[in-house]
Parts: structure tokens; C-alpha cells; sequence
């Protein structure tokens, strides 16, 4: 087996993906020591001629997937079944990795070899204008398992059977896989140094449906996870504990979510303040919650 699998998959973002890749094929560490699989889980856009594109020009072993639109999980296990290496690092279509990255993993890997390891991830709303590739304690995340920056043993995954391909929607899938992990009594370190750009761009006013569906979706998959996992950090990450629902409940009585809506009407098409968008992911939580309730009794 070779060293490492870098692992994505992507969906309609051909004008991302190429720099993504293009991260992905500049590492330190000798080419023939590890290989990247990406599955295009049924994009309409760009994204075959950028794959073809990427076969060109592809330093290490490079392996693509095109299958019909499945959903993350199952895309995930399509590049779980290609990959041959003997740690899987799997990252997003949007983020960045540093030169250097494949490297860390593997270091924290050979001094915890039954271990997952997380890496560090830096917000940016630009790839074009990035910060110095320092990762501090304001973009730390408490997640075990998120797949926008983590690496585990090939064998670890695949003994787990992989993603539960149930989370046909948005969420939770990469939750759900970590705590199966932490069942088994896997142990997680955390690299800064495998660090990456995580790709989050200002929204738009013309995002803010999307935002509010792909919260309903959340919470759709949230409810499938707490019914797998009767566990307290299920019900905490959730929402799905008596002390958020009774709050949320409050603010649907006062007609939160309403006010939210009057507030950003007629924005057009322009990009959101920051104020804005904070009113725009207050209004997404208040559908989470306003939906979980509709799942939770179905």
C-alpha cells in the first residue's frame, strides 16, 4: 500500500475544483507515496472537463469517479472502495491544503498509528487573498470527525463499513462515522500543522433560500442521528435536548423567525453585511428548529 489517500468529493463546484486539485498534486513528501481520489457525485456543471484537465497534469496517482448525484455519504464510499493507501485523509471541494500537508498527517500518524488525526482549518472568504498559513485558536473546532480536514486508517474506516448512506441529505453523516469511532474506543490527536483554507465566501441575498433549506435538510438528518445514537453528545450537537427546543418554541411563539424575514426582504441580488448575514443564519437556525419539530413527531 502507499503512504496516504487524499480523498473528496464534489458537486457543482467546477470553478473551485481545479485550484483544490492543483493544492492537492504540490506536496512535499515523493509523488509515488500517495494519490488522490475524487468523486463527482453527479455534477452539471464544468466539472468533467476539469477532471480531464486534472488527468494531465497530475504529479501523483490520480484517481476520478463520476456517478449520479447519491449524496455525500454514498460519494464518500465510492472513494473509500478506490482508495489504496494505508491512511485516508479526507478533505472538501473547498478547501486548500498546504504543501506540507500530507506530511503532517502522516507524522501524528506514526506516533499514534491507531489514532484519527485532525487537522487545522483557516476560514477565508478569498483563495486569492489568504492569510499566513497560521492556525490559531479562533478557528479551532470541537467536531471529532469532520471531514473538511481529518485522516484515520484506511482499515479503520472501512471495519466500520464506512459512511452511513441513510444521510441521503445534507448532515451529520461525518458525525455519525465519529462517533461509531469513538465507540470503538479510537483516540483523535489534533495537527495544526495539517492545515488547510477552508473556502467560505460572504453571502448573498440571493443565497439565503438555500441557507434556509439546507437547514431544514440539517435537521431532517439530525433526527436520523440522534435515533442511531440515543447519546447525550448526539442530543447536545444536535439541538435535540429539552433546553434548546423549549427556547426555540419561545421564539416561535414571539414569531421570531417572521421578524427575521421582514428584515432581509428585498435585498436583491447584492452581497450581505455582516450584520446581514448574521440575520440570515439566525432566520436558518429558526427553520432547523421549526423542522426538527416536524421530524421529531413524524
Amino acid at each position: 500500500m502507499i503512504a496516504a489517500t487524499i480523498q473528496l468529493c464534489t458537486y457543482n463546484r467546477s470553478a473551485l475544483l481545479e485550484r483544490v486539485l492543483e493544492a492537492c498534486f504540490d506536496q512535499t513528501l515523493p509523488d509515488d507515496s500517495y494519490e488522490v481520489v475524487l468523486v463527482d457525485d453527479g455534477s452539471s456543471d464544468a466539472t468533467p472537463a476539469v477532471i480531464e484537465r486534472a488527468r494531465l497534469h497530475a504529479s501523483c496517482a490520480f484517481t476520478a469517479v463520476s456517478q449520479e448525484n447519491r449524496g455525500l455519504a454514498a460519494a464518500r464510499n465510492a472513494g473509500i472502495a478506490r482508495a489504496t493507501g494505508e491512511r485516508i485523509i479526507f478533505i472538501d471541494d473547498d478547501v486548500l491544503v498546504l504543501p506540507n500537508f500530507v506530511s503532517e498527517h502522516l507524522r501524528s500518524h506514526a506516533t499514534r498509528p491507531q489514532a484519527i488525526v485532525r487537522g487545522g482549518a483557516i476560514e477565508v472568504e478569498s483563495l486569492d487573498e489568504l492569510p499566513p498559513p497560521v492556525w490559531s485558536i479562533k478557528n479551532y473546532s470541537g467536531n471529532y470527525f469532520w471531514t473538511t480536514n481529518v485522516s484515520a486508517p484506511l482499515a479503520t474506516i472501512r471495519a466500520i463499513g464506512g459512511f452511513d448512506e441513510s444521510f441521503s441529505e445534507y448532515g451529520w453523516e461525518d458525525i455519525d462515522v465519529g462517533l461509531r469511532l469513538r465507540a470503538r474506543g479510537v483516540k483523535a490527536v489534533f495537527n495544526p500543522r495539517a492545515l488547510v483554507y477552508h473556502f467560505k465566501p460572504r453571502l448573498r441575498a440571493s443565497g439565503i433560500d438555500g441557507l434556509v433549506a439546507q437547514a431544514r435538510a440539517r435537521a431532517r438528518t439530525a433526527v436520523a442521528l440522534a435515533r442511531l445514537h440515543p447519546h447525550w453528545r448526539a442530543f447536545l450537537a444536535t439541538g435535540i435536548n429539552p433546553a434548546q427546543r423549549r427556547f426555540a418554541a419561545w421564539r416561535r411563539r414571539l414569531g421570531f423567525a417572521g421578524r427575521l424575514r421582514d428584515r432581509l426582504a428585498e435585498l436583491g441580488e447584492r452581497e450581505l453585511t455582516p450584520r446581514e448575514a448574521r440575520l440570515a443564519r439566525a432566520l436558518a437556525n429558526e427553520a432547523y428548529f421549526e423542522e426538527l419539530e416536524r421530524a421529531l413527531h413524524a
